[in-house]
C-alpha cells in the first residue's frame, strides 16, 4: 500500500469511543486531546471528535440490501475479515447486515458486514480473494 487514507468525524463521548473502537474492534490509540482522539483503524487514521454525529440513513442500495449512508470502513482479505467476523460474532456486535458473501461467482465477489459505533457511525468491512478483484 502506497498511501493511507484519514477520516475525521464526531462522537459524542471519547471514553466510549475509545471502549468501541479499541476494546471491540482491537484498534489502537494514537494522539489524544480533550476534544479528539486518533485510532489506528486497520492502517488507516481515524481521528473523532466530539461533536454530533453525522446524519445517515438507508438510502444506498447494494444487491438486494438498503445500506446506510454515508458510511466508511475498510477492506481486507478473506482471511482476516473471517477473523473480524467471528471477533464481532463473539462480541455480540448488533450487525445491520450479518457478515456474509455477495455477488458469489461473479465479478466483484466478497464477504461483507455492515454495523454501527456507539454513535450510529456505519462501518462496512469487506473480504476478498485478492487485492486485485477489488475494482
Amino acid at each position: 500500500m502506497n498511501t493511507l487514507f484519514h477520516f475525521s468525524f464526531n462522537v459524542t463521548d471519547l471514553d466510549l469511543a475509545r471502549s468501541f473502537y479499541v476494546g471491540v474492534l482491537g484498534c489502537k490509540e494514537g494522539r489524544s486531546a480533550p476534544t479528539w482522539v486518533d485510532f489506528d483503524f486497520f492502517g488507516h487514521q481515524l481521528s473523532l471528535h466530539l461533536g454530533a454525529p453525522f446524519k445517515t440513513e438507508k438510502t444506498g442500495w447494494v444487491g438486494e440490501h438498503r445500506v446506510p449512508m454515508p458510511h466508511f470502513g475498510f477492506i481486507t482479505l478473506v482471511p482476516q475479515w473471517k477473523e473480524i467476523a467471528k471477533r464481532l460474532t463473539d462480541q455480540s456486535i448488533d450487525f445491520v447486515i450479518p457478515p456474509h458473501l455477495r455477488f458469489a461467482g461473479q465479478a466483484g465477489e466478497q464477504w461483507t458486514m455492515f454495523f454501527l459505533d456507539p454513535f450510529g457511525n456505519p462501518i462496512e468491512i469487506k473480504g476478498f480473494e485478492s487485492f486485485d478483484r477489488i475494482y
